[in-house]
């Protein structure tokens, strides 16, 4: 080990670099005569070579000393760091830069400043001069925007990825306009989800005049699945009616055929994979239930319908005129006053009160639809609602004085007005409305 170390200290042959012995004068691997190599420069220090610029003091060229820097400041806190542009700045040869003087220098044909671009080629992608660069998590063009920061992109799970914040779900508040009719539902102030549902429709009887429709559904908290319940049921009596009244069926006929129709639909959710077995002996018990309530405004005839505690309103449009309810409910206390045994008051202030006797689902033994026509004989407005909404207006003068004034020309305006009414009033359940202008020619009043 030492004798490799020390061959390898001494020098090679400038010719083969076979290392070399003390005192040889010649290379014993090829024979070089080192007495031909020339003896080596003299070791002399680097210096850095400084060109003082044209016209400059020799002072510009001497060695600039810089400044310690300071760890920290006069309170013993950390220095503050600086940028570039916080300092004034020379250029090469130590005159100080000109105010306005862009950073960065742009090579254009024509040596325009950074804003001429007149000599610039067509770029197949964004400038990346002027691009904008979006923020982590921004959401890209359709995609859905969070309702609490307003700029992150909401991910599939339904939660921002900007913020973090849960998104309300799509039933959680719901509105639809179409045309003369308007519907709202919101989930409430107390209750975790939406079990309301609603459709609003128009279509055309056979001599082509306008049927136009409204169907409101709630759900069964104290059943299975009444979120499903309801907007089966509502989309089953909407699609029955759409395919009746442009055959010919009469409006109230059509209105009991679609709560039947209903029926089914709810009926079917107690069989469908991951409900009530249907070997079950149980299997009615806590099946998807929901209510229904329906209005059809057609041929001069206002046509209702309704399972369940859920109403029907009728507001004139000339205020001065009486408004009605044109429903009586599926309830313990509808039955208390029907058979004389309580007021309407003393019936509806009973905790057993909203205990309602009819409803669609697969544990109702009887379904029972009932339909009304009438044939207003002035404009007004049909306020078809859940009790969520009637809760807080029950009798008709006070929902009367709960719809405003321009409801009938403005019927989504005014559907949110009364769900606003419900929130203020508590909104101690879900809350939905559909509003549907009736307007007809001055003419005798009558009704059936």
């Amino acid at each position: 080990m030492s004798q490799m170390h020390q061959k390898a200290s001494l020098p090679g042959c400038p010719s083969c670099e076979e290392p070399l012995e003390p005192g040889d004068l010649f290379c014993g691997a090829c024979g070089y005569d080192l007495a031909a190599v020339p003896a080596p420069p003299g070791d002399r220090p680097t210096v850095a070579v400084t060109v003082p610029a044209q016209g400059a003091p020799e002072a510009a060229a001497a060695q600039v000393e810089w400044p310690a820097a300071s760890v920290t400041d006069s309170s013993d806190q950390p220095a503050p760091t600086h940028r570039p542009a916080d300092l004034p700045g020379v250029d090469s040869g130590g005159r100080p830069l000109t105010a306005g003087e862009p950073a960065v220098r742009h090579d254009q044909p024509g040596g325009g400043g950074p804003d001429d671009t007149s000599g610039d080629f067509e770029l197949a992608a964004p400038d990346p001069r002027t691009a904008e660069h979006a923020p982590a998590g921004a959401p890209t063009a359709g995609a859905k925007v969070c309702v609490a920061c307003r700029s992150g992109r909401v991910d599939p799970d339904g939660y921002c990825e900007n913020c973090g914040h849960a998104q309300p779900r799509e039933r959680d508040h719901m509105e639809q306009e179409l045309g003369s009719v308007a519907a709202v539902s919101d989930r409430g102030l107390r209750h975790h989800r939406n079990e309301d549902s609603f459709a609003v429709s128009s279509t055309a009887l056979p001599d082509g005049s306008p049927a136009v429709v409204a169907i409101v559904c709630d759900g069964v908290s104290s059943a299975s699945r009444p979120d499903e319940a309801s907007a089966a049921a509502a989309r089953a009596a909407n699609e029955a009616l759409l395919e009746s009244l442009p055959r010919g069926t009469h409006p109230q006929q059509a209105m009991h055929d679609a709560i039947l129709a209903a029926s089914e639909a709810v009926d079917a959710l107690a069989r469908e994979p991951g409900g009530a077995s249907a070997h079950d002996q149980h299997r009615q018990e806590n099946a998807p239930a929901c209510t229904l309530v329906g209005a059809i405004a057609a041929g001069g005839l206002l046509v209702v319908g309704w399972v369940g505690d859920s109403r029907v309103y009728w507001v004139p449009e000339d205020r001065s005129q009486p408004p009605a309810r044109l429903t009586e409910d599926d309830s313990w206390a509808a039955q208390m006053v029907a058979a004389g045994l309580m007021n309407e008051a003393e019936a509806y202030a009973d905790e057993r009160a909203h205990a309602i006797t009819g409803w669609l689902g697969a544990d109702a033994y009887e379904l029972e639809p009932h339909t009304a026509s009438f044939e207003p004989d002035r404009p007004g407005l049909v306020v078809v609602c859940t009790d969520g909404l009637w809760n807080y207006a029950e009798a008709a003068g006070d929902m009367a004085a709960a719809v405003p004034p321009e409801a009938h020309r403005r019927p989504l305006h005014g559907a949110r007005v009364l769900v606003g009414h419900a929130l203020d009033g508590g909104g101690h359940d879900n809350v939905t409305v559909a509003l549907l202008p009736f307007a007809v020619a001055a003419r005798g009043a009558g009704s059936a």
